[in-house]
């Protein structure tokens, strides 16, 4: 499971079809819809419906009134399917990346540190050293 998470050609080839199936989609949505116009301009012009297929999608909304657990049950499903779209970092990935967190924030805690001390001395100085 883990090996079909990482990147390589598997997951290039899911993009692409992933990118084509998406093509497909927007140009039967294309097909839907007419081109009209002259002279070098084109608009789109929508089908006219008379308001029996709103009617018809609200009265289905209405049916598909999911419960309490219901809607639990759908999240945890949307969580799984994300999840496994996620390109997950191999070991080498992670550790790298571990690494250079860790010397960002040893670097950026001596340079607050440094500058807390700086700041604390100039304070003493200003204001006398009460022993």
């Amino acid at each position: 499971m883990a090996e079909s998470n990482r990147r390589g050609e598997d997951a290039a080839a899911e993009h692409v079809d992933d990118v084509f199936d998406d093509a497909v989609d927007d140009d039967a949505q294309d097909d839907d819809e007419t081109v009209s116009g002259g002279h070098g301009t084109a608009t789109k012009a929508r089908k006219v419906t008379d308001g029996k297929d709103a009617r018809a999608i609200k009265s289905a909304d209405k049916a598909e009134k999911v419960g309490f657990f219901g809607r639990i049950g759908r999240f945890v499903r949307e969580v799984v399917a994300e999840l496994r779209k996620v390109i997950w970092p191999t070991r080498n990935e992670l550790l790298t990346y571990t690494a250079v967190v860790i010397v960002f924030l040893a670097a950026v805690m001596t340079y607050v540190g440094v500058l807390d001390l700086g700041l604390a001395k100039g304070v003493l100085f200003v204001f006398g050293d009460p022993k």
